[in-house]
């Protein structure tokens, strides 16, 4: 089987050879954690989410990192406006990260390292940047020498001479270039620090990621990936940075997903239009946001709006009634022998699924084949007589496609002690006159395929 994936730094789709057979060493740059995460953070904690199902799916050891920014300019500013400390603010958000992407269904990161917790790691990196010539201090500070790595630009497609003009050295800076970048800052007063061997200061952006990949997975990784706004220069740097201390490729496949719009504008903070994850999954079924951010190849940019959303909301609907139709029916299908034909179309289904994940990932089409998999569902049970097998077979290919793409479709059953409860509850509601809390119960119950029976002995319930 063979998975090709389209490579940022090639601009081409190369054929997936991991350094070790059967297993995935996968980096993907988490979020600066000093506010709730928004669509735009979702989208690539989702898309290579389902890279990394898609890889175990298929048999690969995948060894996930994800991680978090826990100290940097935004993570002081809010500390010195809510009068907190950094690392309070940090602990708020990487739990609210946390439980905003398991609403979405993303599984957890094997590795979440924080850069607070990688400081030795991070300083020893800089210190054999700086032995081998390629970083130096100034002040306190540690900047990298850009022009020291001859390949710099070769992820962004960009020369040295493009990227030296519009390059400024700031105000309080000693680069040697305006091209360097920072790895070490001075720590200002009040600033949380560590001590280094240039003095108290913190790490810059850049080098987390490259000493966090070092750490985990070793000096060079399979596959790194991001948001399409990290490819420069933040990529970029981490490439100059880990080849240059390492002598070695950093990582052999670089995937980043599109930009995320809202209403056709580009998302940002400045025009007002970013939505928060946690208010976005109280407005629509965490299922159906999942099901819409991967109804568009991962490379292209997504157009987000309620109407989107609500049309996303609809196609979900259908595969979901087709698979809960089967389920249905399964209660008075029969061990019949002559379901051949449509097993046949089942496996016929579940290879072109695989044919377009392999095709760099297209959870577009992926989804398509689910359409096509629900339409010979609803085909084949207008027979009168249906098999218990083809059925299962049907819904255990929902369940295969629907498990890697991350939004199952198999509704949560009521026990019937919960049945009872709740028809209790009901009861006492009419008594109390409250019709609309009793309806409510009743079209809840429905939802689950629990047909209810007021007679004069009291109400009756069964299963559809």
């Amino acid at each position: 089987m063979t998975i090709k994936l389209y490579n940022s730094l090639t601009r081409q789709k190369e054929t997936f050879n991991p350094i070790e057979d059967h297993k995935v060493k996968m980096y993907v740059c988490g979020p600066t954690v000093y506010n709730y995460i928004h669509v735009g953070n979702a989208r690539p904690a989702i898309v290579f989410d389902t890279v990394r199902r898609y890889f175990e799916y298929v048999g690969y050891d995948v060894e996930y990192v994800l991680n978090f920014t826990d100290v940097d300019d935004k993570l002081i500013k809010a500390a010195n406006e809510l009068g907190e400390e950094v690392p309070d603010i940090a602990d708020r958000f990487i739990k609210a990260y946390k439980e905003d992407v398991s609403q979405l269904n993303v599984k957890e990161a094997v590795y979440h390292p924080r850069v607070t917790e990688t400081m030795d790691e991070i300083i020893e990196f800089i210190k054999g940047l700086i032995d081998r010539g390629y970083a130096y201090e100034a002040d306190g500070d540690v900047y990298f020498k850009t022009r020291a790595f001859n390949e710099y630009g070769k992820l962004s497609h960009q020369s040295i001479d493009e990227l030296r003009t519009g390059a400024r050295i700031q105000v309080g800076e000693k680069k040697e270039d305006p091209l360097d970048f920072t790895l070490w800052k001075a720590a200002k007063d009040g600033e949380i620090s560590w001590n280094s061997p240039w003095g108290e200061g913190r790490p810059g952006w850049h080098i987390e990621c490259s000493a966090m990949a070092k750490k985990y997975l070793g000096d060079t990784i399979d596959i790194h990936a991001g948001g399409q706004d990290l490819s420069f220069p933040h990529h970029e740097n981490e490439i100059a940075q880990s080849e240059c201390l390492n002598d070695q490729t950093f990582a052999n496949y670089w995937l980043h997903n599109g930009y995320i719009q809202i209403d056709n504008e580009k998302m940002s903070k400045s025009l007002g239009n970013f939505i928060l994850v946690h208010d976005l999954v109280e407005k629509h079924d965490p299922n159906v946001v999942r099901f819409f951010m991967l109804s568009v190849h991962y490379r292209n940019p997504i157009n987000f709006s309620d109407e989107l959303l609500a049309s996303a909301k609809n196609s979900y609907d259908r595969i979901k009634t087709a698979y809960d139709n089967l389920s249905h029916r399964r209660k008075v299908s029969m061990d019949l022998t002559d379901g051949q034909e449509w097993l046949d179309r089942i496996d016929r289904h579940r290879q072109t699924f695989k044919q377009e994940m392999n095709d760099d990932f297209n959870t577009a089409n992926a989804i398509s084949v689910l359409f096509e998999l629900a339409k010979d569902a609803n085909l084949y049970m207008e027979n009168d007589q249906t098999s218990t097998d083809v059925i299962d077979q049907f819904m255990n290919l929902f369940d295969e496609i629907t498990a890697v793409l991350g939004f199952p479709l198999a509704s949560e059953e009521l026990l019937d002690d919960d049945v009872e409860a709740l028809i209790e509850e009901r009861n006492q509601a009419r008594k109390d006159r409250d019709f609309q809390r009793a309806d409510e119960i009743r079209d809840q119950l429905a939802e689950l395929g629990i047909i209810l029976e007021d007679t004069p002995q009291g109400t009756r319930w069964k299963r559809q």
